[in-house]
């Protein structure tokens, strides 16, 4: 039998809703792991504890890297349990240092169990005269430690471990309400979306796309986008949008350089219907100030009102170099470079309108049937669904 203690942090924090986050991120966990890799998932005083059956050192690993995907996890450590006697604490203590190499060592404890006759500090101090007299070479160092052995006391058992693994923190995904995410097959709108996952928010993909007036590079493209991100979120549904006709009417009927505009207003309709469907409760997009024409502070302002949907950008304000080290961190980054025919691109306009207001744009709206035209696209609209660890989507 294996042991992973899993601790969070922002969790702690809620008060009397602690105990939602919590149950939310035990079914994060059992998701992630799947039925294989797990015998039972429960809540402890402050913590989580994973019980796994016995591993091979590659399925350790898969472990690990699947609750490093599960927000809401700090850090995790794998844990070797005892029982409440100190005797076999200390023992279990020595077991673990006296396999590593270090010179000072440090014991931190935690109590939750206070029926335990001793508080944290008292063990602490226990367990550290015990490895002293029988590792008379090391030294005991509280601030610089070379390793640090913690021992958490709990209601049936204790645990010890040496290691913690950082987890991706944030909150459990299904905890922050449901949204729409734009999803492009560029470096920000994925690295927007994976901000939206971070704070707790499920999301519903949506990809405008040309094809078949292009080829289906993009479609494939954010496919293998969603199946990186689906591994925080464990079940995506994906709307593929063909938005090639609607382009055609707005190049035959507007002036050109209100097109970029034209394009994200109607995007943001559509999107818009699709919350409706989906109960979902904003839009995210990969948005930054000033990055592209269509994102200076007044078209922004001007394509927002094409909806009464909040929409979030999770990057509105940050360096470029930053969303790429993201995109890299996440495994997103490869992918986006990959070359494609961006939507927006087509029929890109060499002076678009970098200072729109609202009334002119509107003014060019009404040589378009708006309506028909989204009504007409949602039509042909396709929908994927994709349940984590299976990398197939299936059209619903």
């Amino acid at each position: 039998m294996n042991y992973i203690i899993c601790h969070y942090a922002e969790i702690g924090l809620k008060g009397k809703n602690r105990k939602f986050f919590e149950k939310q991120l035990v079914e994060n966990l059992k998701k992630s792991l799947t039925k294989e890799y797990f015998q039972k998932i429960k809540r402890l005083f402050g913590r989580i504890l994973i019980e796994l059956p016995d591993l091979q050192e590659e399925e350790k690993k898969q472990v690990e890297e699947r609750i490093k995907n599960v927000f809401g996890v700090a850090n995790f450590s794998w844990a070797k349990p005892v029982n409440l006697k100190m005797k076999n604490i200390k023992e279990a203590a020595l077991e673990l240092l006296a396999k590593e190499d270090f010179k000072t060592f440090r014991i931190t404890t935690k109590r939750s169990n206070k029926d335990f006759p001793l508080n944290s500090q008292e063990i602490s101090t226990e367990v550290g005269a015990y490895i002293l007299d029988n590792l008379p070479q090391k030294k005991v160092d509280l601030e610089e430690f070379d390793a640090n052995c913690f021992i958490e006391i709990t209601n049936k058992k204790a645990f010890l471990y040496l290691n913690k693994i950082s987890g991706p923190g944030g909150l459990p995904v299904r905890t922050g309400g449901k949204a729409v995410s734009l999803l492009s097959g560029g470096i920000d709108s994925p690295v927007a979306s994976w901000k939206a996952m971070s704070r707790g928010t499920e999301l519903i993909f949506v990809h405008f796309h040309a094809f078949p007036y292009t080829s289906k590079k993009s479609i494939e493209k954010v496919k293998k986008l969603v199946r990186v991100l689906n591994k925080y979120q464990f079940h995506s549904k994906l709307y593929l949008v063909p938005f090639g006709n609607i382009q055609k009417k707005i190049v035959n009927n507007t002036q050109e350089k209100y097109r970029i505009i034209l394009y994200r207003r109607l995007m943001i309709r559509i999107a818009s219907r699709i919350a409706d469907q989906e109960e979902a409760l904003a839009l995210f997009t990969g948005e930054a100030v000033g990055q592209v024409s269509s994102q200076t502070l007044e078209n922004i302002n001007v394509i927002s009102q094409a909806t009464d949907y909040p929409i979030l950008r999770p990057l509105i304000s940050d360096d470029k170099e930053e969303v790429i080290k993201k995109a890299q961190e996440i495994e997103t980054y490869q992918i986006s470079i990959q070359p494609e025919e961006d939507t927006c691109s087509r029929f890109q306009p060499d002076f678009p309108v970098t200072k729109a207001k609202l009334k002119p744009v509107q003014k060019e709206e009404d040589n378009l049937d708006v309506e028909s035209l989204i009504n007409e696209v949602l039509q042909e609209t396709k929908i994927l669904t994709l349940n984590f660890p299976h990398h197939e989507f299936q059209e619903k």
